[in-house]
């Protein structure tokens, strides 16, 4: 019996220095050599303040901004602490009426825009609920309503986005999508920029 109960002891003593020691340790290491920037939070700091993460949703709801996607993390969405999906069956009655809502606000918004053009990113959440990014046209077919709210022609706004598209990773995963925040930090300073 003593035997066993030896074994068991250098076992866990071996498993608690393997993973609760050197296994944090080299991937807190890799990561922070392979992605110093998502290691970090992904931190977007404006006029040295931090204003955001590239890795986690904002709530912008202002016209005058490019919009993402919808959250339903947290009681009010986009909260960090409470990442997730709504959970509800695409014929759930409460996320029909959610999205309803959010097609009609965009609608009531960008007038331009037909409800068949709009896409599914802009009226649908993430599995997170924070996803920071939208797909291209997500982006562009927000440009007429900011053109109008800031004053800008809408060639600006759309070299703009052309200017922070991220390619699919690898060239071939994925599709071509764009930072919220990145884009709007972008958009504020210039509107700032044509002020001057």
């Amino acid at each position: 019996m003593s035997k066993s109960i030896y074994r068991s002891i250098v076992l866990t003593i071996v498993m608690f220095v393997l993973l609760g020691c050197i296994y944090p340790l080299v991937v807190t290491i890799c990561g922070k050599y392979f992605f110093p920037n998502q290691s970090l939070g992904g931190l977007v700091y404006k006029n040295e303040k931090p204003v955001g993460s590239l890795l986690i949703a904002q709530n912008f709801s202002q016209p005058k901004y490019f919009w993402g996607r919808p959250s339903a993390a947290g009681d009010k969405g986009f909260d960090a602490t409470n990442s997730s999906a709504s959970n509800l069956a695409a014929t759930n009655k409460a996320l029909i009426d959610r999205m309803e809502q959010t097609i009609q606000k965009f609608l009531k918004e960008n007038p331009t825009v037909k409800r068949d053009d709009i896409p599914v990113d802009l009226v649908t959440m993430s599995a997170s609920g924070l996803d920071p990014d939208i797909f291209l046209q997500a982006a562009r077919i927000q440009i007429p309503r900011i053109a109008k709210v800031r004053n800008i022609s809408e060639n600006k706004l759309q070299m703009l986005v052309e200017k922070y598209i991220q390619k699919p990773a690898f060239g071939f995963i994925g599709s071509e999508n764009v930072n919220v925040l990145l884009l709007n930090i972008a958009l504020d300073k210039e509107t700032e920029n044509l002020k001057k």
